[in-house]
């Protein structure tokens, strides 16, 4: 009768692996239905480009539709908070960005109603844009240096998009290891910021380059450096801050996250789908074109990467700029 023990013992392994493969489609079919990405940006909006070029690139990927769903408002915290709170199932993501996730996490965490990181799964990051100062195509300034040197002994001002932005915060930043005094003046978008400029209303505009790339190329303005570790391929003669001394690396970053919880295999599959998409030549011309670089930093080493950022934002928030943002 002995025989019979290892013949059992071979049929119950093969039935166990059997109920193994039967459970194994629902995971493999992953994803089911559409996927929707939330862009805290309205149409046609600086990020919800971005948005936008990464759910088509995902879509051909995936092959599943993914649908930009655009939640304005609070500078991209109210699209975050509604993907933290979604259910963790892949079907819902955030286009996150370095305003959501690192600057207001880093100087007004009471005020959000969602935590960085712990409501998030990173999946990966998309791309960075440096920040840049951006003068007059008249002005008297030529490089970045001059500019402060000026500011050592005159009285200068710069333009932003917004108090508490992530350009103005740059900005605080360059001031503050230059050891030199600008006053800011924010203003409601670029436009009002770019015709007060050259009407000299104000003396430079510091902002996320991308957007302005266009009005450099046609003679408008000049960018005397820009923000980030080496320089923008499609800026190669414009120096870094940090190459003059003034290590200031903050970029505009964009990438994608899930809702906290959300299978570790599900988020495996769209870090690897994301970096196929950032390796076609179609999403990379679109990204390089102004002045911004594609970037694969998948999962945990994006959870770093944020962890990372908020720290250097944090490093940033002297009493004096905290008194600025609360105002």
């Amino acid at each position: 009768m002995t025989p019979l023990l290892p013949l059992r013992r071979h049929m119950a392994l093969a039935l166990a692996a059997l109920l193994g493969l039967a459970a194994l489609p629902a995971l493999a079919a992953y994803p089911e239905q559409p996927v929707k990405l939330v862009v805290g940006f309205p149409p046609g909006g600086g990020g919800d480009l971005y948005g936008r070029l990464i759910a088509n690139a995902l879509s051909k990927t995936l092959g599943q539709t993914v649908i930009v769903e655009n939640r304005t408002g609070a500078g991209g915290n109210i699209a975050a908070d509604v993907v933290a709170k979604a259910k963790p199932d892949g079907y819902t993501l955030l286009l996150a960005m370095s305003g959501n996730i690192a600057v207001s996490p880093a100087l007004k965490p009471q005020t959000l109603p969602y935590k960085v990181p712990e409501d998030f799964e990173p999946v990966g990051l998309i791309l960075e844009a440096p920040h840049g100062l951006f003068v007059a195509h008249n002005s008297r300034f030529k490089t970045a240096r001059e500019v402060l040197a000026a500011a050592r002994t005159q009285k200068l001002a710069f333009a932003s998009t917004g108090t508490g932005a992530a350009a103005h915060i740059g900005m605080e930043m360059v001031k503050q290891r230059a050891g030199v005094d600008i006053l800011h003046v924010p203003y409601k978008g670029s436009g009002p910021a770019i015709t007060d400029m050259l009407g000299g209303q104000v003396d430079m505009f510091f902002a996320t380059a991308s957007p302005l790339i266009g009005q450099v190329r046609q003679g408008q303005l000049k960018v005397l450096a820009l923000t980030g570790d080496r320089r923008s391929p499609a800026l190669p003669e414009v120096p870094t801050f940090k190459e003059l001394g003034i290590n200031v690396v903050v970029t505009q970053w964009y990438g994608l996250v899930a809702p906290a919880g959300t299978p570790r295999d599900i988020v495996r599959t769209l870090s690897e789908h994301l970096a196929r998409a950032l390796a076609t030549p179609e999403v990379q011309q679109a990204i390089r074109k102004d002045a911004a670089l594609e970037k694969n930093v998948p999962g945990d080493e994006f959870r770093r990467y944020i962890v990372d950022d908020i720290a250097r934002y944090r490093e940033a928030a002297t009493p004096e700029l905290m008194k600025q943002i609360s105002q």
